[in-house]
């Protein structure tokens, strides 16, 4: 029964930590790289038949050129809507409407906002990585309110927290690593 609980909430935890990991890098891909990517836009919110949605519910996105990304609304009626988004979104990027789709070209980043992007980015890996200490310090409570329960020698739980820091250190990786790639994917000229 002990060690049952003991996996439930480093299993809960473990869960917890990928999440947290997907979701930065989830958030990494939206930081401009010079290249276009929809991952950019495509969570902006767009004001489209009377209510407030994301682009990607209501336009497609293709890269014919590496620093162009091209929007077809699904309903060329919203043109108007997505452009208007795209401009108030402070992104930096002027859209080109033709009357079907919205095209965007993404210049060349300087080498100031490369660095700009760099400590946004460390600042995004660092709200994970703390993050993923909450979802540690929360699993160690719950071992500690185990051993008020009983039943529970201070042994099994001194492994379980070894396993719980060992499992933290693996996820705090797995966000460096990220953090990492896109740093380099940055300075990349």
């Amino acid at each position: 029964m002990s060690s049952e609980m003991i996996d439930l909430i480093l299993d809960d935890a473990a869960e917890k930590m990928d999440a947290a990991v997907t979701h930065a890098r989830r958030e990494f891909s939206g930081v401009r790289t010079g290249r276009a990517s929809s991952a950019l836009v495509e969570k902006l919110p767009v004001e489209a038949y009377g209510v407030e949605m994301r682009l990607q519910e209501i336009a497609s996105f293709s890269v014919p050129e590496a620093r162009q990304l091209l929007i077809t609304p699904h309903d060329p009626a919203n043109l108007g809507a997505i452009e208007k988004a795209i401009q108030t979104s402070q992104l930096g990027l002027s859209p080109s409407n033709d009357g079907r789709t919205i095209r965007l070209i993404f210049p060349p980043l300087t080498e100031e906002r490369r660095r700009e992007l760099v400590r946004v980015v460390r600042g995004m890996a660092e709200e994970a990585k703390n993050r993923i200490r909450g979802v540690r310090r929360h699993a160690r409570k719950e071992l500690e309110d185990l051993v008020k329960e009983g039943g529970i020698s201070e042994d099994e739980i001194r492994r379980a927290e070894e396993r719980l820091d060992a499992i933290t250190h693996e996820h705090e990786q797995k966000i460096a690593d990220a953090e990492k790639h896109k740093e380099e994917e940055l300075l990349e000229v």
